[in-house]
């Protein structure tokens, strides 16, 4: 039974935008009379909306420890996208959710060692899994995050990584970028090889987000090494549509993402029709 609450646009006041990359900024939305429009678990979605532009689905990539506000953080990718980057603090939108599944912080991943694996804006859907374990630090064991972009300006959060994740709480950032340029001290080359040069034992619990293609091979590379395809977990948010299940478009197999996931298992995922 669908939860109707979640389909009742909620009003949202844009009160911060943040530069992250050339095509992605971040938006805080608060309430009107402040606070986060809804309680959210890491990994779930809403839908914002702007009346006569569109609507979208995107990743709060926000922690819930965060009270103050939401934050969205949105790639310039067609007219709604468009038209959020254009706009000033201030603006109001209307926000819709929290839909989808989340990864379970609060179950399988508690008291792990924990390997976080992202290419692009797929760090956005992780951040908030990343904040959450932080606030929350004493609950999980080791953290390390694998992050990488085409280049050093498409780092999603930048700022962020170095000032308060990296060596922090214990927990380690590995940066790599796919092609040599000017400045750039850090790795160069692709996040699978990375990952299998990085050398991590297969005991882990690992949480991957990217392009589908880097996601494909990141599973390879994992498998290779030997880890366990149970204790490896991505989201599929961009498959995401309706957010209820009606529309039928993020349909794959016998599951729809928007009621099973977008959060899934490795080994889940290996059960389905390879269309995804």
């Amino acid at each position: 039974m669908c939860n109707c609450e979640i389909l009742i646009p909620k009003l949202g006041i844009i009160t911060d935008i943040r530069d992250e990359t050339p095509d992605v900024k971040t938006f805080s939305v608060t309430a009107p009379d402040g606070g986060v429009v809804f309680p959210h678990m890491p990994g779930q979605c809403a839908m914002l909306s702007i009346p006569g532009v569109g609507e979208a689905m995107f990743s709060i990539t926000s922690s819930p420890t965060n009270t103050a506000f939401m934050e969205y953080s949105i790639k310039k990718a067609g007219v709604l996208t468009d038209w959020l980057h254009r706009a000033e603090t201030g603006q109001q939108i209307t926000v819709r959710g929290p839909y989808g599944n989340a990864f379970p912080v609060e179950g399988d991943l508690k008291g792990k060692d924990l390997l976080f694996i992202a290419g692009g804006i797929g760090l956005a859907p992780l951040r908030s899994v990343i904040n959450y374990v932080r606030a929350n630090r004493k609950n999980y064991g080791k953290v390390d995050i694998v992050y990488g972009a085409r280049s050093a300006d498409d780092l999603v959060f930048r700022k962020e990584i170095e000032s308060e994740w990296d060596g922090i709480d214990d927990v380690n950032v590995h940066l790599t970028i796919d092609r040599a340029q000017a400045g750039w001290s850090g790795n160069v080359g692709f996040v699978p090889a990375f990952v299998k040069d990085l050398g991590f034992t297969k005991g882990r619990t690992t949480l991957v987000c990217g392009p589908p293609i880097m996601i494909k091979f990141v599973l390879a590379a994992l498998d290779e090494i030997g880890f366990d395809e149970t204790k490896i977990y991505t989201t599929m948010e961009l498959r995401m549509k309706c957010g209820i299940g009606k529309c039928g478009r993020c349909n794959i197999g016998s599951k729809y993402v928007c009621k099973d996931g977008p959060v899934f298992r490795c080994d889940e995922l290996a059960a389905l029709p390879d269309e995804y």
